[in-house]
């Protein structure tokens, strides 16, 4: 069937019909396995009831374009499924999931006939997904704090109202990134942090050792690399459940790292694409053979919850430290050109280099070239295993933490002597 075909038959009233029917009957399916998880609650309806209410809705549109008829349709179902839900709350039941599931599935009719069949179709599958979320909503209440919320709210604040009103022109000659592009830098770092922590403690909170490093990893490597350190110096985990997650959180910090890259400046993609997934996705496959050789306990154990993140003040502070590191960068590249580059780059491997590879990705350098920039953060990731294997050991012994200090040295020296060898 050709394009053409399609389109003409997405325009025929008895597909549309067809269509309306077939949703509401699924949503009917979909609202009975919702039902069972709770046989006490009242309900009204099947998967028939269901069917029948969505070609009620789209029969009267049909019949009446006007919306008179429609209208009346639903005021007859809010009075019916009024005194349904009269009688819930006699009983102490106050969930109106169900009476407004029935108006949504009411307007699946309209919604075929005067929008293309994407909308009714994202309109059936939001409500289903609303229906079967109903364990994972029910788990975010329980354990997500107040706070985290406001924060949350704040953060979206101060990105969609904000962020549009900033300049997009350099702040001074010194300072080469705009501010609306320092901004942009603070909102993805921000946001893939924010990813991996909701991820972490929401979705997947009883992952065990191996979940904890890669879902760290997205949100900080080295701070993961610490607090499972510190785990491992008390003896609560294997060491080999320890190691994983470490080695874990360092592979995602180079597939994190080429998520930054592809998001604030692809041009940087061709150099740093096949190294950087290939040393990801090497650490994590190490990680996996490490924990699935360990024993069951560790595999079931679950780790501290992690900090949150996203938090306003190291939102700004972020935005501050990527302005210095885009002037210092600047200067050691003035006075001392590629050598000097190459070293701040390792020393900065030993703080956060967030900043650092941000400044890098938006800032404009003259005189440097794309490979030296990309070698740099190279440079800079290899430094940084360095740290994360002080910390290893300093934290968690070396007893505990020894293979998980070798294997980020090897993973520093090969990082580093790939970034100094290679461009």
């Amino acid at each position: 069937m050709n394009p053409v075909d399609f389109d003409l038959l997405l325009s025929q009233l008895w597909f549309q019909f067809l269509l309306v029917g077939l949703f509401g009957f699924l949503t009917g399916l979909e609202f009975r396995e919702y039902r069972e998880d709770d046989p006490s609650k009242l309900t009204l309806g099947s998967a028939r009831t269901y069917t029948l209410i969505a070609l009620f809705g789209f029969v009267t549109f049909a019949l009446d374009h006007e919306f008179r008829l429609f209208i009346t349709g639903m005021a007859a179902l809010v009075v019916f499924y009024g005194v349904f839900y009269y009688r819930k709350l006699a009983q102490g039941q106050a969930s109106s999931v169900q009476v407004l599931a029935v108006l949504v599935v009411y307007c699946f009719g309209p919604a075929a006939q005067l929008t293309p069949v994407w909308f009714p179709a994202l309109l059936f599958v939001s409500l289903i997904f609303t229906l079967s979320a109903k364990p994972f909503t029910h788990r975010i209440y329980e354990h997500m704090d107040h706070w985290e919320v406001v924060t949350l709210a704040k953060f979206l604040l101060l990105t969609a109202v904000i962020l549009p009103l900033l300049p997009d022109r350099p702040i001074t000659p010194y300072v080469t990134a705009s501010p609306f592009k320092i901004w942009v830098a603070v909102v993805a770092i921000s946001a893939i942090s924010y990813l991996g922590y909701i991820l972490k403690r929401y979705v997947a909170p009883r992952g065990g050792y191996l979940i904890t490093g890669l879902l760290g990893g997205l949100y900080s490597s080295t701070a993961t690399t610490v607090v499972l350190a510190r785990k491992a110096r008390t003896g609560e985990a294997d060491a080999r459940s320890i190691t994983a997650a470490i080695v874990a959180s360092s592979g995602m910090m180079y597939l994190r790292l080429l998520a930054l890259i592809g998001a604030l400046n692809a041009a940087f993609l061709p150099p740093t694409l096949i190294p950087f997934a290939v040393l990801g996705t090497v650490a994590i496959a190490v990680a996996v053979f490490l924990i699935r050789s360990g024993s069951a306990e560790s595999i079931d154990a679950t780790p501290d919850p992690p900090r949150n993140p996203l938090e306003l003040g190291t939102a700004f502070l972020f935005a501050i430290l990527f302005i210095v590191m885009l002037l210092v960068t600047r200067a050691i590249i003035h006075y001392f050109g590629e050598t000097g580059l190459q070293l701040l780059s390792f020393v900065v491997g030993f703080t956060d280099i967030d900043p650092f590879v941000l400044s890098l990705l938006k800032g404009s350098y003259q005189g440097i070239g794309m490979d030296t920039l990309a070698a740099a953060i190279f440079i800079a990731s290899g430094s940084n295993n360095f740290l994360k294997a002080v910390y290893a050991s300093a934290l968690g012994g070396w007893a505990a933490c020894r293979d998980a200090t070798l294997i980020l040295v090897v993973m520093g020296m090969l990082t580093l002597g790939y970034g100094l060898m290679a461009f």
